[in-house]
């Protein structure tokens, strides 16, 4: 049996469908599982889960606030993926909004820098997702 993650991000959608369409056929992610009569569904990306559901029982909604567009202010998620390169041009593709266009960029750490390949898009609720895939390591 394979380990669960120790956090799985769940976003509250405007439209289900158009959502799910954009994670399934634009970035890539498989339903591992859906309820579709409670717009749900649990999503994986090579590791990368997250679930998207357009509440149906209001009293089951988790939110601290109003949630206005776009939803997710004040952070975005990482998502390591195998080609981020053939990502974005599939998200190019469709016009998908991009927050920040693909570029390489090097993270200093303790030991260097580790480099990503990355791009940052938008979901169609405003989420920011931030694919990338590994450069490697550098020494200063």
């Amino acid at each position: 049996m394979a380990a669960r993650p120790k956090i799985v991000p769940e976003f509250y959608c405007s439209d289900f469908s158009r959502s799910l369409y954009f994670y399934t056929e634009v970035c890539g992610f498989a339903v591992r599982y859906s309820r579709p009569e409670e717009r749900f569904a649990y999503l994986d990306r090579e590791g990368a889960e997250l679930m998207i559901e357009q509440t149906v029982d209001l009293p089951r909604t988790f939110v601290a606030g109003e949630i206005h567009y776009p939803f997710g202010r004040g952070m975005h998620l990482q998502i390591e993926v195998s080609d981020a390169d053939a990502l974005y041009a599939r998200v190019l593709a469709v016009g998908s909004p991009i927050f920040l266009p693909i570029e390489d960029r090097w993270y200093r750490t303790d030991a260097g820098e580790e480099g990503n390949r990355q791009f940052i898009v938008q979901d169609p609720d405003g989420y920011l997702l931030r694919f990338w895939h590994d450069l490697g390591q550098r020494h200063s």
